[in-house]
């Protein structure tokens, strides 16, 4: 049986620590930054690990 071909969407959205869980980073940081406070936007700017939930999806995707 061939190997699974990962998403090439997926890959570029999401990274693989060293401990093996996935990192991902927040959303509403793209624009109308302007009444977002420095802190809310200071928090958007750090990766963080994807909620268990989705944990199996995003391996299955990634072919991981």
């Amino acid at each position: 049986m061939p190997k699974m071909k990962s998403k090439s969407a997926v890959k570029k959205r999401f990274r693989l620590t060293a401990t093996g869980k996935l990192k991902r980073h927040r959303s509403n940081a793209g624009h109308l930054l302007t009444k977002k406070s420095s802190k809310r936007k200071q928090h958007l700017r750090q990766a963080t690990v994807i909620s268990p939930a989705f944990d199996r999806r995003i391996r299955r995707l990634l072919a991981v």
